[in-house]
């Protein structure tokens, strides 16, 4: 069931509904936060919008990376888990 969160992102206050637990969702705005933070320290006097969209683009960098780095794994462990099968039918002949 979702839950309705009072949030605060680059000083704006936010009514947010999530079905997810009080400590993730304050991961979640704590994770925004930090991300504008690392923004503001490297440009500043940016508008807001300008560092949303920044930060938006550094966690979207990020999310990616990580998608293909799991993708790798997957990869991996599926091909490492068919050479068992084979090594493992090969055995019981």
């Amino acid at each position: 069931m979702k839950k309705s969160y009072k949030i605060s992102i680059l000083g704006q206050e936010l009514t947010v509904l999530s079905d997810a637990e009080d400590e993730q969702v304050a991961n979640v705005v704590q994770f925004v936060n930090d991300k504008i933070e690392e923004v503001l320290q490297a440009k500043d006097g940016l508008k807001a919008l300008n560092v949303a969209i920044l930060a938006a683009l550094n966690i979207s960098e990020e999310l990616l990376k990580l998608k293909g780095v799991n993708t790798q794994l997957c990869e991996q462990m599926e091909s490492r888990a068919e050479k068992l099968i084979q090594l493992i039918e090969n055995t019981n002949c």
